[in-house]
């Protein structure tokens, strides 16, 4: 008997687990070393058992390759809620029989999921997945499994059941144990949800995307002391007690949260900001003494405070004594009482220095974590978090649609998803009859969300980050802009090529450039230039006016110029454009009597470009059409590192934005634009538009509203009607000033540094009046 226990002793493995990776979440695999293959004596695709504080099952596979040399599982986060047991803990697994069952009960695994449809589609999905009663399981989508063989990889065609993923709990099966379906089996899908045996985790960290750092010092503030006090009573210090996340809304810091409690298997109590506010004297603080009474009573436990600053707001800002009596409460709570051990606080917030100061220090919030907007690669694993259960069409790129998704969050990524099912259902609304209750399986079969229906619902959804600013998705290339053909080089070198090929530059140990500054005429295209560069750069663009910048009250200016680029730090990669730069940042010292709103404004700028807190990632693109104004502190590397004359084009460059400006206008064959761009010396891009506006309209008044093209006679009256903009007078101005402007940007005197500023002021005067 002894050697029969032995030999079943030794049919086990003892492995450390690991989470998954996200595209694997749900699938229902574990992936093992080849050596726990070799001990368990089976192949890739058979079925173990993993026993944790509970036993669950799942198809085992083969580790990858830097995971062979390591005594671990990995299992995604559904498997590890079944299996009650968390990252870092030890399962033991033992190779498992799956027997045909013969029928099986489902239901919705959220108490506000309410689920009705064929069970066909749900036993395809689930065909041949080992299941346990308990558990909790997910559909899939047509996402085959990578290093998989070719027979196993059959299990996991099946097609999706739904437009996104489904949780959904075992509530029995026939016979108990582990269990299989079959094509004899009979599926049962309950309407509304019925509690499992064993509650299992809803949220855990496969359904939060692109903060793996984050979630590692979470779990170093929530996980350890939750779950090993002892540590912390051995070292002689206090466990932490706070954590506060805040970020922009919608980077999942509610959601961080849920998974925190569920993953380390504590109580959960949530208090959401206004809702514990009472209308009688000391309800409120009552209220807030029970939630802690409660949690020290079923520890360990985690409190969660959805937008804290609500609660506890500066006491010195808020005229109410009943605020002012819930933040000393909350102080109190937080503060000292022996019997908070095992009680982690995670407070949320999208305005941290709204909180009062008094909980900003380590004894009550030990560590702020900043969760901020996802970069490409956190992008990719949230598009796969939220097409999981989706049939995707064969052209969807998930990173292609992570590339073009910058500025988004988590939160407007669900939005998208959501979006594109909404297009989906759509296209397929003709086939279904409305008085049927159910959809055809054909049609259900037919069903998929394709690239087309993506790139549809990304015209319709915002950056929900970047809605507080001016921000626009610039629609303008390189093809739409002519006759700049050195300024399109000069931006491609400095901002594409290091947005889109940041590592070159670090191989390198360059920094890449900050600013530029696009000065010439009027007209010449320097806005449209900056719009072209966001776009090509695949950047965010943030369009500032200097009157949208300066206010007539003291310090809004700075604070203003301080938040924009607080927040193009938080969607980077950005381009912020400052049009007429020239009325927000004109040399110190130049104004006659003026206030000293201006001075304070190009100080904050300079901190700001060049400051102790980097810019990654952001470029500032300044323009204007009258450079000597501006501060000569500005025009050094640095800070506006590269000076873009954008001049007038020449024969060539005017026949360019000709032909873009003509291109959806009907000519007749007599018209030569290169003729006409030899009639146009001096024109700008914005004068050749007129042209060829004029010339539409003298074609309409000649014919009327049946004309069919535009001839060279109405090109005639235009140029009759049209003038250059630009005088030869103002271009040996402007080349006069090209020289001017790299030794104002060199000099490092500062005696006569104001008479410098005030002679080029009178000299730009005079220009001006020469543009008038």
């Amino acid at each position: 008997m002894a050697d029969a226990d032995a030999a079943v002793e030794e049919k086990k493995v003892r492995l450390q687990v690991a989470a998954a990776r996200q595209e694997e979440s749900g699938q229902g695999i574990a992936r093992m070393p080849r050596s726990a293959f070799q001990t368990l004596g089976i192949t890739e695709g058979d079925v173990v058992e993993i026993e944790g504080k509970r036993k669950t099952a799942a198809i085992a596979m083969a580790a990858y390759d830097e995971d062979q040399a390591l005594d671990v599982v990995r299992l995604d986060g559904l498997q590890r809620g079944n299996a009650e047991a968390g990252s870092g803990e030890h399962v033991k697994i033992t190779s498992a029989e799956s027997r045909a069952a013969t029928r099986v009960v489902f239901a919705p695994a959220s108490r506000e999921m309410r689920l009705q449809g064929p069970t066909q589609a749900l036993q395809k999905n689930f065909f041949r997945k080992p299941l346990v009663a308990g558990d909790l399981v997910a559909t899939t989508g047509q996402q085959p499994v990578q290093n998989m063989p070719p027979e196993v990889r059959r299990m996991f065609n099946a097609p999706a059941y739904a437009l996104t993923q489904i949780r959904l709990s075992v509530v029995s099966t026939v016979p108990k144990g582990i269990v299989h379906i079959d094509e004899n089996t009979e599926v049962e899908l309950r309407t509304e949800f019925e509690k499992p045996r064993d509650a299992r985790a809803v949220v855990n960290y496969d359904d939060v995307g692109g903060i793996d750092d984050t979630i590692q010092q979470l779990r170093e503030m929530v996980e350890l002391p939750l779950r090993y006090p002892e540590l912390f009573t051995r070292l002689g210090v206090d466990p932490p007690k706070g954590v506060l996340l805040h970020g922009p809304p919608g980077t999942g810091k509610t959601r961080l949260a849920q998974a925190v409690a569920n993953e380390s298997d504590a109580d959960f109590s949530i208090i959401n900001g206004p809702e514990i506010m009472g209308s009688g004297y000391g309800e409120s603080e009552k209220a807030l003494r029970e939630v802690f009474e409660n949690a020290a009573k079923n520890s360990p436990a985690i409190i969660f405070i959805d937008e804290i600053d609500s609660i506890a707001p500066k006491r010195d800002r808020v005229p109410g004594e009943a605020e002012k009596r819930l933040v000393a409460q909350l102080l109190t709570l937080m503060d000292g009482l022996e019997a908070r051990a095992n009680v982690v606080v995670i407070a949320a917030t999208n305005r941290p220095d709204a909180i009062d100061e008094a909980l900003r220090r380590p004894g009550r919030f030990d560590r702020e974590i900043v969760i901020g907007v996802p970069d490409e690669n956190g992008r990719r694993e949230i598009l796969a978090i939220h097409t999981r259960g989706m049939p995707l069409g064969d052209r969807v790129d998930l990173k292609e649609l992570a590339r073009m998704t910058y500025g988004f969050v988590g939160a407007d990524i669900a939005a998208l998803a959501r979006e594109a099912a909404i297009d989906a259902v759509r296209r397929i609304m003709p086939k279904i009859d409305l008085d049927e209750r159910e959809v055809p399986q054909e049609v259900l079969d037919d069903l998929c969300v394709t690239r087309e229906d993506f790139l549809s619902a990304l015209k319709r959804i915002q950056p929900s980050a970047m809605r507080e600013v001016m921000v626009q998705m610039p629609n303008v290339s390189w093809d739409d802009i002519g006759g700049v053909e050195d300024a399109i080089g000069k931006l491609k070198e400095g901002i594409e090529l290091p947005l889109k090929n940041q590592e070159a530059f670090r191989r390198l140990g360059i920094r890449p450039a900050k600013g530029f500054l696009l000065y010439g005429p009027p007209g010449t295209g320097k806005t449209l230039l900056a719009k072209a560069v966001a776009k090509e750069a695949e950047a965010n663009f943030i369009s500032m006016k200097s009157s949208d910048l300066l206010s007539k009250w003291y310090g809004e200016s700075e604070q203003q110029i301080a938040k924009m680029f607080q927040r193009a730090r938080a969607v980077a990669p950005c381009v912020v454009f400052i049009d007429e730069i020239d009325s927000l940042v004109p040399a110190r010292g130049s104004g006659q009597g003026e206030p000293q709103v201006t001075g304070r404004v190009v100080n904050t700028i300079l901190a700001e470009m060049d400051g102790l807190e980097e810019m990654q990632s952001i470029v500032v693109i300044g323009a204007t059409n009258r450079p000597a104004l501006i501060d000569p502190a500005l025009l050094r590397p640095g800070r506006f590192d590269e000076l873009v004359y954008v001049g007038t084009p020449d024969k060539k460059g005017r026949e360019q934005i000709l032909g873009i400006h003509t291109d959806k206008m009907p000519l007749a064959d007599d018209v030569d634009l290169a003729k006409i761009a030899g009639k146009t010396a001096r024109f700008t891009g914005a004068d050749l538009e007129d042209v060829v506006r004029r010339a539409g309209l003298n074609a309409l008044h000649r014919v009327g509203p049946d004309v069919q093209d535009v001839t060279s006679g109405d090109f005639e009256e235009a140029l009759k009607d049209s003038r250059a903009s630009v005088t030869s007078k103002m271009e040996a101005e402007y080349r006069k000033m090209r020289g001017e402007l790299k030794k104002r940007a060199a000099q490092v005197q500062p005696i006569g540094f104001l008479h410098e500023g005030m002679v080029e002021s009178t000299r730009a005067k005079k220009h001006g009046e020469v543009e008038d």
